[in-house]
């Protein structure tokens, strides 16, 4: 039985000499595994559309061991991030962060969404990587049950005080009468941006925000420093994007 399904290509793997496996993040069934038979041949129809970062509408048949491809329309190509070299590897850490946050099986819209808009801001440029970057980690990180605890001081129910505290163990934020060693200072500002990233009814709103340098810098270190605390996966793409920037 085929179906049709839109997804965005986020893993691809040579298979033989001319087969492909990918790992389609798709709105109706959250991640799927997919063979493209003879994708590599010079006549294929489904290379370009199969690759990494291809968003298309997809016909799938249910195989063996996996689905496959059996045709594949273009939507979107995000060929500009093969322009920047940064832009690309971050993309490609989204990628992988979706690869090990997400589930086959499940619908996931919102995660694609979320991630086909990172994408479309890296092609354009004009944001602050650091915005896109800690945006995509925090808000993939609430969809996939890891929201921490960004309402009120954890001890005291203190809404709001200048500076707070964002505990990266615990996932909870202190005022700045509660504070506990470890927890990174965290200015309200900073704040009001976590609680707007992670409860925001948009998903593709969750970029628009500004902050200053340093506290964007300090958003920067929050968000990847919880990342990496919830993550078991050792995360390539994320040492080499940091290694860029170098």
């Amino acid at each position: 039985m085929q179906q049709t399904v839109k997804g965005l290509i986020i893993r691809e793997q040579t298979i033989g000499e001319s087969d492909r496996l990918v790992t389609l993040l798709t709105g109706d069934l959250g991640l799927v595994r997919a063979f493209v038979r003879r994708a590599k041949t010079i006549k294929s129809q489904n290379l370009s559309s199969t690759s990494l970062f291809a968003y298309g509408e997809f016909t799938l048949y249910r195989g063996a061991d996996a689905y496959v491809i059996d045709s594949a329309k273009p939507i979107e190509v995000f060929f500009d991030l093969r322009a920047d070299i940064e832009r690309l590897a971050l993309a490609q850490y989204f990628a992988q962060l979706t690869y090990f946050l997400g589930a086959e099986e499940t619908p996931a819209p919102e995660t694609l969404r979320l991630v086909l808009n990172a994408l479309h801001l890296l092609c354009k440029g004009e944001k602050d990587n650091r915005i896109i970057k800690a945006a995509t980690e925090m808000r993939m990180l609430t969809l996939g049950g890891y929201m921490p605890d960004l309402l009120a001081c954890y001890r005291c129910g203190t809404f709001e005080s200048d500076p707070m505290f964002f505990d990266v163990e615990e996932g909870c934020v202190y005022c700045k009468d509660c504070y506990r060693n470890n927890a990174i200072t965290a200015p309200l500002g900073v704040i009001t941006a976590l609680r707007y990233i992670c409860l925001t009814e948009n998903v593709a709103k969750v970029f628009s925000f500004t902050l200053s340098d340093e506290n964007l810098d300090i958003l920067s270190d929050i968000s990847e420093k919880y990342l990496l605390s919830r993550i078991e996966h050792k995360l390539t793409t994320l040492e080499f994007y940091k290694s860029l920037k170098q």
